[in-house]
This record gives structure tokens, C-alpha cells and sequence, in this order.
């Protein structure tokens, strides 16, 4: 093995310098750039929605780009804050705001070190108990809390956000008479002005107007750098209007300056108290503020940029290998002072836009950002938190997903019940919770399908016309917790049909397991008790294997129909009794006496 090839094992991004060529740097370069221009007023908006200070959301934008480059497998993923990572922080910055960043960036790390273990143990499949349903109830329930939570800085009111939907809808109507025209004014105009630039990448000119492909280039670029372009002129007409001691607006203040200090998270730190008391946090104390968290962001993160990396990489893309590059993003952002972070499907849709050619891009993504830091920081404390709130809003407006609704109420019905349980209480509850009971709705409803497989039970005659109850499971596998459910309903079958042989039809069946395997051979005994056959037709030699060392009943097992038309030739007429000693259920025993 060459030192090449171990070096890309270690450092997979290194196979993208191999045969890098100037058109592809000029590519990347301007992907580069126009993620960049999405990303700073992002990130300092999600730092805000988090309770943290803006600066914050720039240091998490410029790790996670250029380790990405270097391990990451999708060249269109961007990594960075997100708004519902945002959210998730938000619930422990606000023990003062000393400690509110001590207690993100920690959390960043101990995402990283859980996402990491879950690559070490590629539990990246574990995302797949996610259905579609409960994630599309869980990002429009985020979606719509993200938004609520922007109103206060939309309508230009002071004071801390409150801590929940329900709580912060209560708060903002009890407060409507202090909203500021100023404020309410420039959000929503921002809010509208946005959504119809978001329109400009639609608008396609033909080649009849002149000049058509450089308009189009334009309002490509007007429509992606929409946030950047209301963020600088909101700023601009903020600058000019609040030199004076009185600003028509709320402004977002003094951005600190400069990189992040290198540094390891701090593992103690300490919050105000009842009365502005000092109170010293260790380790653990800070561990139990987090709490679920520490689970349910990494996990969060983890679906997200596999889903996005496969929606842009295809199936091609490895999930372990995200895992540990988006873990790395997470430990070593936290070493400069970034909140968690995770892909993001709108950047990462521009950067595909953009043209992107390699991860690279998002090392110019990363130069900007800290170019921003370094000069333009100075001029970041004239953004207007409305503005602020109104790129939020814009972004978080389409994430909540109406349109899977009609189809699953068309086709299946069921599937909607998980995902209005997630949506609900994730509004009410929070996220955690309604995530959590989501998912768990859904594994009930998977552990009862178990349970309870669709059977095929139905009395047919043979070529030769011999009558036999045919029993069709329709998985592919019967395991202990549909065994009783099996017995019950050949139980039923018998009384309803009469005593007939039984043939259990395995030809789609490929696995028992052990519980299942004994109680067969349970039913095998007890339908001979009662003098019914029982056969098993096209069981795989693993069923018979397993059927054989687990059980000391005899079950037969007939490969073809052929074989079981001339055992059921051999197998003499049987009489309807009168009495049945041996009932398989005991509610149908008298049901039973009367049919046989």
C-alpha cells in the first residue's frame, strides 16, 4: 500500500486535489463566495435565535467548511449553523449571558464525540427510524417555532423570548401595544422583499430579449444573495438614521471583532442565581442542564446531512464517512468557540446552484467569513434586528411541508398519525419530546405489524380435489410476537371451515426466529391432538434447521404442491367432532363445539 493511498484513507477529501484544475478553482471560488454571502447573515441570525452574540454564529461558519473539504464526500454540502440546531441551543443560553456560550460550545463538542462513536459503530443507519412522516412533522413544527420566536424582534419588542410557543405567542399579543412602527415596518417590508427576490432565479428571459443570459445570471444572483443584499441595505439605512442618541430601530450592537481565541471547551463554568448570585457549575452539573440534548442534537444533526448528502450525492454517498466528518466539524469547531453545527440544505442548494466542483468551495466560503470577521465586524452592530428576524422567518417559511399531507391522506392514512403526534407536541411539549414520541409511534405501529402480519387463510382443493386450509403469511418473516396471533387465527379457521389438513405456505417466508420456531412446534402438537394435519409447504432449509434444533416435534415440510397433493392422497378422511379436547383459543371453544 502506497503512502498515498494511506494518507487518503485518513484524509478521504484528499483525492479532490488529484487532477484539481484552474477551471475547477475558479468554479469553486465563486460557489464559494455566493455560500459565503448566504452564510453571514445567517449565521448571525441563528446566533441571535440561539441567545447567543452575533459573532458567535461566524466563528461556527469557517471549521466546518474547510474539514469538510478534506473529509467529507458531497461537494454541494456546506456545513454550518442552522436554524433548528439554533433552536435546540437556545434552551440553555439563557442562564446568563456569561455562561450561555460555555454551555453551546460544549455541547458542540460532546455532538461531535456522540457522532463520532456513532460512526466508530456505523449507527448511521439508525436515522432510517425516522420515517418521512415524523420528519416532516418535526421540521414544521421547528419551522413554526423558529418563526413565532422571530416576532418579538419582527415587531421590534424588548425583552427576553419566552421559552415556548404557546408561551411566546401569549407574550407577543399581551405586548402589542409596545411595538415600534419602525421596527414592524422594516420586517415585514424585508419579509416581503425577500420572498419575491427568492422568485428572481425563477424568471427564465428567452432568447428573443437581448442580452437575455446575462439578465438571467443576474436575477440568479440578486435571488441567492438576497439575505446579504437586505441585511446590507437595512444596515445602511440604520447607520444614516441612528447617529444620534435615538434609533427608529433596535439595533443588533457591537459585534466583537477579530477570530475566535483557540482554546478547549470549558468543562465548569458559572451562571447568576436567585438575586445575581454566582453559582459554580462542574462538569456534570452542566452535563445535566444539557440533558437530552446531548442525544437528541447529534442525532438531529445526523439525519440531516446524510439527507442532504444523498439527495445531492446520491446513493453512492457513505453515511459513515459523513458521520465522522460532520463529527470532526463539531469537536474541532469547538476548539473555536463555534455552536453545533450540521449541513445545510439551502446553502448547500446554492452551492449546487452556484456550480460548484469540488468540497473546496468550501474553503472560500471559510476565507470570507473570516475575512468578515477580521474587517467587517465594526459594521455588523448597525444590522436591524427586524431585518434579522425577517431573513429567519423567510428561511424557516419553507421548511414546513404541506404538500406530503394530501398524498398520505390519499394513500395512507395511518403513516399521518405519527407525524400530527410529532407536530403536536413538539408545539406544546417541545421538540425533544415530540421527536422522541414521533419516533416511538412509529415503532409501535412497526412492532405491531410484526405482531400482527396480514394473513391469507382460505379453504382450497387440490388438483386432485382434496380440501385443505391454506395459510399465507404476507412478510417476509415470522418472529415470536405474531406467533399467538398465527395459532388464533387457524384456531379460527378450523371453526369456521371444519377440521381440514393445514398448510402453512412459506414460500415468501425467510426467517423464523427462535420464540417462533418453538411455538410452531407447539401448534404442530396441538393440532395433532385435535387430529389436523399441519404441513409446512416451500420452508427454506435454515426454517428447517432451525425447526429441528429448537423444537422436538417432527414438523413436516413439503417442497413443492405436487409432493403435498399426493400426501394429502395418503392421509385418510377425517370426522367432524362432536367435542374438541384440546381448544387452540379458549373464547372460541364453544364456537368450536358447534362447528365440528
Amino acid at each position: 500500500m502506497t503512502i498515498v493511498n494511506i494518507v487518503s484513507k485518513i484524509v478521504p477529501g484528499i483525492k479532490w486535489f488529484n487532477g484539481y484544475t484552474v477551471q475547477f478553482a475558479i468554479s469553486d471560488m465563486i460557489a464559494g463566495i455566493t455560500v459565503g454571502l448566504t452564510v453571514l447573515p445567517q449565521g448571525l441570525a441563528y446566533a441571535t435565535l440561539a441567545g447567543l452574540e452575533p459573532q458567535y454564529g461566524l466563528y461556527s461558519a469557517f471549521v466546518g467548511g474547510i474539514l469538510y473539504a478534506f473529509m467529507g464526500g458531497c461537494r454541494q454540502v456546506t456545513i454550518g449553523p442552522t436554524a433548528l440546531l439554533a433552536l435546540i441551543i437556545s434552551k440553555h443560553t439563557g442562564l446568563g449571558l456569561a455562561s450561555g456560550p460555555d454551555y453551546a460550545i460544549l455541547l458542540c463538542f460532546l455532538a461531535g464525540v456522540i457522532e463520532l462513536l456513532m460512526a466508530l459503530l456505523r449507527l448511521g443507519a439508525l436515522v432510517d427510524l425516522i420515517s418521512l412522516p415524523v420528519t416532516v412533522g418535526f421540521t414544521s413544527a421547528t419551522a413554526v417555532i423558529i418563526g413565532t420566536s422571530q416576532l418579538k424582534g419582527l415587531l421590534g419588542l424588548k425583552g427576553g423570548s419566552a421559552s415556548g410557543f404557546l408561551s411566546t405567542i401569549k407574550s407577543v399579543f399581551t405586548n402589542l401595544d409596545n411595538v415600534r412602527p419602525g421596527d414592524m415596518t422594516l420586517g415585514f417590508l424585508s419579509i416581503i422583499i425577500l420572498l419575491l427576490m427568492r422568485k428572481l432565479k425563477d424568471i427564465k428571459l428567452g432568447e428573443r430579449v437581448p442580452g437575455h443570459k446575462i439578465i438571467n445570471v443576474i436575477f440568479w444572483l440578486l435571488a441567492t444573495a438576497r439575505n446579504a443584499l437586505i441585511v446590507l441595505v437595512s444596515s445602511t439605512i440604520a447607520y444614516y438614521s441612528c447617529q444620534g442618541s435615538s434609533c427608529i430601530f433596535i439595533l443588533t450592537g457591537k459585534v466583537k471583532s477579530g477570530l475566535p481565541d483557540f482554546s478547549l471547551p470549558k468543562f465548569n463554568t458559572t451562571i447568576l442565581g436567585e438575586n445575581n448570585t454566582e453559582i459554580h457549575q462542574n462538569f456534570k452539573d452542566m452535563v445535566n442542564e444539557l440533558g437530552s440534548s446531548i442525544i437528541i442534537l447529534p442525532v438531529i444533526a445526523v439525519l440531516g446531512n446524510v439527507a442532504i448528502s444523498k439527495a445531492f450525492g446520491g446513493s453512492g454517498i457513505s453515511a459513515t464517512r459523513e458521520l465522522v466528518a460532520l463529527s470532526m466539524s463539531n469537536i474541532c469547531g469547538s476548539f473555536f468557540c463555534s455552536i453545533p453545527v450540521t449541513g445545510s440544505f439551502s446553502r448547500s442548494a446554492v452551492n449546487h446552484a452556484s456550480g460548484v466542483k469540488t468540497p473546496i468551495g468550501g474553503i472560500y466560503t471559510s476565507a470570507l467569513v473570516l475575512l468578515a470577521l477580521s474587517v467587517l465586524t465594526p459594521y455588523f452592530r448597525y444590522i436591524p434586528k427586524a431585518a434579522l428576524s425577517a431573513v429567519i422567518i423567510s428561511a424557516v417559511i419553507f421548511m414546513i411541508e404541506f404538500e406530503v399531507v394530501k398524498p398520505l391522506w390519499r394513500c395512507s392514512r395511518r403513516e399521518l398519525f405519527p407525524g400530527a403526534i410529532t407536530f403536536i407536541f413538539s408545539l406544546t411539549l417541545g421538540v425533544e419530546v415530540g421527536l422522541l414520541l414521533g419516533v416511538a409511534t412509529d415503532v409501535a405501529f412497526l412492532v405491531y405489524r410484526v405482531a400482527r402480519p396480514p394473513l391469507g387463510v382460505t379453504k382450497v382443493k387440490t388438483s386432485n380435489g382434496i380440501e385443505h386450509i391454506l395459510v399465507r403469511p404476507s412478510y417476509s418473516s415470522v418472529y415470536f410476537p405474531a406467533i399467538e396471533w398465527l395459532r388464533n387465527e387457524i384456531s379460527k379457521a378450523i371453526s369456521s371451515f371444519g377440521i381440514y389438513p393445514v398448510v402453512l405456505d412459506c414460500t415468501n417466508v425467510y426467517d423464523f426466529d427462535f420464540t417462533a420456531a418453538r411455538g410452531m412446534g407447539a401448534l404442530y402438537k396441538e393440532l395433532l391432538d385435535i387430529k389436523v394435519p399441519f404441513y409446512l409447504l416451500k420452508a427454506s432449509k435454515e426454517i428447517d434447521l432451525l425447526l429441528k434444533e429448537s423444537t422436538d416435534a417432527n414438523v413436516p415440510s413439503i417442497e413443492n404442491v405436487e409432493e403435498l397433493e399426493s400426501l394429502l392422497e395418503q392421509t385418510p378422511e377425517y370426522e367432524y367432532y362432536l367435542q374438541v379436547t384440546v381448544p387452540l383459543m379458549p373464547d372460541a371453544e364453544e364456537h368450536t363445539k358447534q362447528n365440528f
